[in-house]
């Protein structure tokens, strides 16, 4: 099924009045059910059916339970329980893996924020291999949400830096960067998206919610970090492989046909623990913890390093931040 066709099951072009489509998409509280109502109220009974025809095939790719799910933000404490029981049940039917998936909720007051020092960094990609694995990555590409820059040192050049090297770290001239999503509090891939599948919560961190995703790939495109990653293809991810400690709004396995970004790991964060990139990291290079806090060792950094973000003229006010020792 086609992108437009996961968003409203048909061509707005083919209506004789298609504009009442258009605020439908991207209204705060809007569902696919009301969705359908307003394209069937516009194209007439014979016209919608054979506009939402697409649904037949649905099951090979979106179930219609969660074609038709309301919005995140509007669901109930019951409605979350029945679609993570279907996920979980989901999840053992096509990965053959039994995983308990929960809806982890900000923790009230805090503020994360995480904080890289460049002069321990030293390029062993061990914090890739570690979000590769934890958030139930697919196997084939050996995708990741972070990726490591190999810079000249004395450079800034992040246009010609090297993700892709192989030979021993560290290099002499070199120093390295890692790049993952930035958690803006001006997030550009927010403001794009034209049906509200992805939103900054109140910790700090954007997320995405992978059932509301219509796959457009507006974030992705807006995103001055590259931080965002689309499903071309279903997840390959061996049984054995699966982290079943999963949820919701992070780690689950996410279908084809979305996009999905680094999330703090919050399913390990809002329950008090570390990202799995920052524990992984053999050089104690990453700091983790809570903007609030001034007590935290992120804080103590912030105050009394040369801290810098990327691409600060941008004004996203990125909550990720680098430094250097000296």
């Amino acid at each position: 099924m086609s992108d437009s066709q996961r968003a409203n099951g048909s061509d707005p072009s083919s209506a004789s009045n298609a504009e009442p489509l258009l605020p439908i998409l991207g209204q705060s509280g809007s569902t696919r059910r009301t969705m359908m109502k307003g394209a069937g109220l516009t194209l007439g009974l014979a016209a919608f059916g054979k506009a939402i025809s697409p649904l037949t095939a649905i099951p090979e790719n979106v179930s219609v339970a969660e074609f038709l799910q309301q919005h995140y933000k509007e669901l109930s404490s019951d409605d979350k329980k029945t679609i993570l029981a279907r996920l979980e049940a989901e999840a053992k039917e096509n990965y053959g893996a039994e995983v308990s998936i929960s809806d982890h909720r900000p923790i009230p007051g805090v503020k994360f924020g995480y904080a890289i020092n460049l002069s321990k960094c030293n390029g062993n990609g061990k914090c890739v291999e570690a979000c590769h694995t934890e958030n139930n990555h697919d196997r084939t590409t050996q995708e990741s949400y972070i990726r490591v820059l190999e810079m000249d040192k004395g450079s800034m050049d992040l246009e010609t830096a090297n993700t892709t090297y192989t030979h021993t770290v560290p290099q002499d001239d070199k120093f390295y960067m890692p790049v993952q999503c930035q958690q803006c509090d001006n997030p550009p891939c927010v403001t794009v998206c034209p049906v509200e599948a992805t939103w900054k919560e109140e910790d700090g961190i954007v997320v995405v919610d992978y059932n509301w995703c219509i796959g457009c790939r507006y974030c992705e495109a807006a995103c001055p970090y590259h931080a965002r990653r689309f499903n071309w293809e279903a997840p390959t991810v061996p049984t054995d492989d699966i982290n079943p400690n999963q949820s919701y709004l992070s780690n689950r396995i996410r279908p084809q046909g979305v996009v999905e970004k680094c999330h703090y790991c919050l399913h390990r964060t809002r329950e008090g623990r570390l990202p799995a990139c920052l524990e992984a990291c053999p050089t104690g290079a990453r700091v983790f913890g809570d903007l609030n806090d001034p007590e935290s060792e992120i804080v103590w950094i912030l105050k009394n390093k040369r801290v810098f973000v990327l691409k600060e003229d941008l004004g996203t006010q990125p909550s990720f931040f680098y430094f250097f020792d000296s």
